[in-house]
């Protein structure tokens, strides 16, 4: 028996596998609730198979449901990879590139890259979102985004991995603070005091938060704020200490009364790698992102025209 399901089916598919909600899935998939709800019964017919467990909180998706919604991505990808080659046959088309980095990558590096990126290719959409790296890498290797920038994850074989740059975090202290004078200082030795810290939904919240429970203590944060940049005025106001990148931080001990300080912990410096599925499966303009990313970390990047 012949099974027919479309390609929205299957984007319907990934987006109740991202939000475990088919009335949010039937929403960004921009169908009526009915109307979603009947697809899903439709290829679980077909199929002969549950694909949703549903219940009071929402769905989840069953083992059939994950397999069929990885496949999915695959699929998409691979029409998304379509659209890209057939973009110097036709005008207007938009390629949509889907971007995962951690919080160093997202808020220090990006920015520039993406300029210059979105100068050259006007009609691409850059999805960027920020993930922990092991989260990252997860989902480029499953079909869920096409680029990401990680720090200090093991090789996937299944991946593709090209260095792009070092990056390091220190701790910043009020300029009076005990710790202000140290050359150097062990994470371990700031965690009887308060931190201001970013937003829990930045990647390096957990982070933190897992170094420091390594050690066996608890991360205390005081306060928490939107980028580096605020969380650098708190700690010179006294509010507390902060771990920033060292870029952050040498830039704003220039106008702020901070005291930056090296971290001695070997994950306080780390090796930044582009990951991706398959190079030379993206669309063009994806491959020329991750060019973009290439020359950016060889210094070989000029400034935009505005």
């Amino acid at each position: 028996m012949a099974t027919h399901f479309d390609l929205t089916d299957l984007q319907l598919m990934v987006h109740v596998g991202d939000w475990h909600s088919l009335t949010r899935a039937a929403e960004k998939a921009h169908l009526s609730l009915p109307a979603a709800s009947t697809r899903v019964k439709n290829l679980e017919e077909q199929f002969g198979t549950q694909l949703l467990w549903r219940n009071n909180q929402g769905v989840t998706l069953t083992p059939a449901g994950q397999a069929l919604t990885r496949h999915a991505r695959l699929v998409l990808q691979q029409v998304e990879q379509l659209r890209g080659g057939m973009q110097e046959f036709a005008q207007g088309v938009k390629g949509h590139v889907r971007v995962l980095a951690n919080t160093t990558a997202s808020t220090e590096f990006m920015p520039a890259v993406l300029a210059h990126y979105l100068a050259r290719f006007p009609d691409v959409h850059v999805e960027l979102r920020e993930r922990l790296s092991y989260l990252i890498v997860r989902a480029v290797a499953e079909g869920a985004a096409d680029i990401g920038v990680v720090a200090g994850c093991a090789p996937d074989p299944k991946l593709q991995f090209i260095p792009y740059r070092r990056d390091r975090l220190v701790l910043v202290a009020p300029s009076r603070h005990r710790l202000a004078a140290r050359k150097t200082v062990a994470f371990a030795e700031t965690l009887n005091d308060d931190f201001v810290g970013l937003s829990e939904w930045s990647a390096i919240h957990p982070f933190l938060l897992q170094a420091a429970a390594a050690l066996g203590r608890t991360f205390r944060f005081r306060i928490e704020v939107g980028n580096f940049e605020a969380a650098c005025r708190m700690v010179a106001s006294g509010v507390g200490l902060g771990v920033v990148p060292e870029s952050v931080a040498l830039r704003q001990a220039q106008n702020q009364d901070i005291a930056v300080v090296p971290l001695t912990d070997d994950w306080s410096v780390r090796q930044l790698h582009i990951c991706v599925r398959d190079l030379a499966a993206l669309p063009a303009f994806a491959q020329a992102l991750v060019q973009t990313l290439v020359e950016d970390a060889a210094g070989a990047l000029v400034a935009p025209r505005m």
